[in-house]
């Protein structure tokens, strides 16, 4: 590489942070300029003037407290472009890949690839590739079909009809918030996409709606 790559570790856990950190630092061509705990401290430091500049890769966790991986994703793409964003993380599940992905995450790479693998991945976002393996690609894939499936006549997204489940099963805004890691804010707003979608007036309808629906016991 001609140019020294920028990366931000966005994880909540010390110890990842300082073994990605320590595989980072063995190659000449990349440099960690920042960390963050949590998708919060990360848009908290990305709006500040870091002194290295913005990064030109974020390696992002996808579970996390305050701010999980896939929402601080959607604002780093939404308000700085430029900046590549590779979910590293130990989940697979389908629903979180394609989330991941629609949120603007160039890449979707698993905690067990190698050092190398993971240097190629950030080397690759860095020039705009996206990377994704076998097992990944076919989770993407699966993730798509079942969005198919659960597709209905309200077109209620995938995370709609999460927070769907969770208020028909008597959940507060905060128990939802912490459930699926997503701020308060956000879930206000899928609520208020679900009231305007099925055409209700609370939440107390929504829950009997889901009833009805079938979806829930």
């Amino acid at each position: 590489m001609n140019s020294e790559v920028t990366i931000m570790i966005v994880d909540d856990h010390d110890m990842v942070r300082a073994g990605l950190r320590t595989y980072i630092s063995l190659e000449s061509g990349m440099r960690v300029i920042a960390e963050a705990a949590n998708g919060k401290e990360a848009l908290s430091k990305l709006e500040s003037e870091l002194s290295g500049g913005l990064p030109d890769v974020v390696l992002m966790d996808l579970m996390m407290p305050q701010m999980d991986g896939i929402e601080a994703t959607r604002h780093i793409c939404a308000k700085y472009p430029g900046v590549k964003v590779v979910m590293l993380t130990s989940f697979l599940e389908e629903a979180k890949v394609l989330e991941a992905v629609e949120a603007g995450a160039i890449s979707y790479v698993l905690k067990t690839v190698s050092s190398d693998q993971l240097v190629q991945a950030v080397y690759s976002a860095s020039q705009g590739m996206p990377v994704m393996n076998s097992e990944v690609s076919l989770a993407l894939t699966k993730g798509l079909r079942q969005r198919n499936v659960h597709s209905d006549e309200e077109g209620l997204t995938q995370r709609e009809r999460e927070v769907l489940m969770l208020i028909a099963d008597g959940k507060s805004n905060k128990d939802i918030s912490d459930e699926l890691h997503i701020s308060i804010k956000t879930v206000k707003t899928h609520v208020s996409n679900l009231l305007m979608k099925c055409e209700l007036e609370d939440r107390t309808q929504l829950a009997i709606y889901a009833h009805r629906k079938g979806w829930v016991q």
